[in-house]
Parts: C-alpha cells; sequence; structure tokens
C-alpha cells in the first residue's frame, strides 16, 4: 500500500475550498507522457491507497511480462477519523489512511508494450476499481 515515508505533518487541516473550485479541470499531468495508453479521470474525489492497489493490481495482471506501466497518482494527503460516539472537544481524529484527490482530466495510470485491445480492457477493469469516473485515452 502507498503512503509517504516521513511527512512533514501527520494531520493537515480541513480544505476550504469552494466545491465548484473541486471540479475544476487538473492543469497537471495531463497528457499521456510515458506510455501508449492512459486512463484519464473525467470527474473529481479522493482517492485512497486501497483503491489504487487495487487498480495497479489489476492493470499489472493484464499487462504480463512484455508490459510496462506507470502510477502517475500518489496519495500523501492524509484523512483522518474521530471514534464512534466520542464527544466534541476531544481534538481531530486519529489517522485512518492516506488519499489523492483528483480533478477531472488527470491521468491517472499509463501503460505500454501491449496492444490497444489488450490496453483498453486492463484500463476499462481498472476504472472499476476507481471512484471516480474515467475514460481510456492514447498518446
Amino acid at each position: 500500500m502507498l503512503f509517504p515515508k516521513r511527512p512533514k505533518y501527520r494531520k493537515w487541516q480541513n480544505d476550504r475550498k469552494h466545491p465548484t473550485k473541486l471540479l475544476a479541470l487538473d492543469t497537471r499531468g495531463i497528457t499521456v507522457a510515458f506510455g501508449s495508453f492512459g486512463l484519464k479521470a473525467a470527474s473529481g474525489g479522493r482517492i485512497t491507497a486501497n483503491q489504487i492497489e487495487s487498480a495497479r493490481k489489476v492493470v499489472s495482471r493484464s499487462l504480463g511480462k512484455n508490459g510496462k506501466m506507470w502510477t502517475r497518482i500518489f496519495p500523501d494527503r492524509p484523512r483522518t477519523i474521530k471514534a464512534a460516539e466520542t464527544p466534541m472537544g476531544s481534538g481531530k481524529g486519529e489517522l485512518k489512511d492516506y488519499v489523492f484527490e483528483v480533478r477531472p482530466g488527470r491521468v491517472l495510470f499509463e501503460i505500454d508494450g501491449i496492444t490497444e485491445p489488450v490496453a483498453r480492457e486492463a484500463l476499462v477493469k481498472a476504472g472499476k476499481k476507481l471512484p471516480v469516473k474515467v475514460r481510456v485515452v492514447a498518446r
């Protein structure tokens, strides 16, 4: 599972962004840079480290020994949760997991070294493991 080796801060403050700004198109990581085919986010959301790992496993099984894969996202944002029935004023909750905030247009995975039908099938399967809408793009 992915998580930072040494985070600077164990718990982050909550974002106070307007909801429409979270749905704005991403400006970084929007092109297929390494491989021939990519999985691009069509909607925004938060992807956990477990979901990234699950999608990665699906793609790597389809690739075999010939293909190569790149993961273009990394979950560096800590998410906290308070225990059930905890009274107010007892501080911030404990660390639950790490997430990556995805905005529309971001390339999540890239693959190369396999034929187009196999690549599309593998990326579609991986997209079903993620909580955001995705589409397969070619270079």
